[in-house]
Parts: C-alpha cells; sequence; structure tokens
C-alpha cells in the first residue's frame, strides 16, 4: 500500500524478529513491522505487523520450498532496498536453533545482563 512504501522509504521497519514462510504455494513475510507513516490519513492506516505476501516466480517458490523442506530450514529476511521504484526484501535459507543452543544462548545473555547489571550497581555506589 502507498503509506507502506512511503514508511518503507524512510527507513521506518524493524526485521529484527521477521521471518517468511511458503503456505500454498505464495510465499508471505510475518512479523515484519512497518511503522505507520505520518502523514497517512485514516483511510489509508495499516497494520504496523500484518503479513505481507512476497511476489517471487513459480521457480524461485518450488526452491524455497524443497530447501526448507528438507532440513526443516526457515526463511530469514536480511535486508530491505528499492530497485527500480520496486521495494525488495532479501531472504536467506538458514537453519533454526536445536533447543540445546537455545538453551546455551539464554543462559549466556543471562549471565551477560547479570554481570552488567553487577558492573553498573558497582560504579553506581562508588566501589
Amino acid at each position: 500500500r502507498g503509506s507502506e512504501v512511503k514508511s518503507l522509504r524512510e527507513s521506518k521497519v524493524q526485521l529484527r524478529e521477521s521471518y517468511a514462510r511458503v503456505e500454498d504455494g505464495e510465499v508471505w513475510v510475518f512479523a515484519m513491522h512497518i511503522s505507520p507513516w505520518k502523514n497517512a490519513s485514516n483511510w489509508d492506516q495499516f497494520e504496523p505487523d500484518r503479513k505481507r505476501k512476497l511476489l517471487l516466480k513459480l521457480r524461485e517458490i518450488d526452491e524455497l520450498v524443497r530447501k526448507t523442506e528438507r532440513d526443516s530450514f526457515t526463511l530469514v529476511p536480511l535486508s530491505l532496498y528499492f530497485k527500480d521504484g520496486l521495494a525488495k526484501l532479501e531472504l536467506a535459507v538458514a537453519r533454526g536453533r536445536k533447543l540445546h543452543d537455545k538453551r546455551a544462548a539464554i543462559a549466556e545473555r543471562d549471565s551477560n545482563r547479570e554481570t552488567q547489571r553487577e558492573m553498573s550497581q558497582a560504579l553506581r555506589h562508588g566501589k
């Protein structure tokens, strides 16, 4: 939609938690947050986190289906750019984390957070 494209041109998009999936022969991107354009009228408002359909050629979709179904890979958006007036989304095929990998990442993040908290408290109290 028009106001979405204007927000994209102003770099008001977050790809951090987004992912793409093939459903019924179509590629959709989920959780890509596009902030509403500040000058949009009420009738041109949109849901910032709605799923969005990606336009790909049939052979590209078939290749993505083959890659994602084989080893439970997932599609991850890497970048968003404009080419010849069209918004392009670069996708990567990536392997998801295993359960034990997730636990290790969470434990490391928690320990780093605790270390930072202790350091900031020590600096505040002059130790």
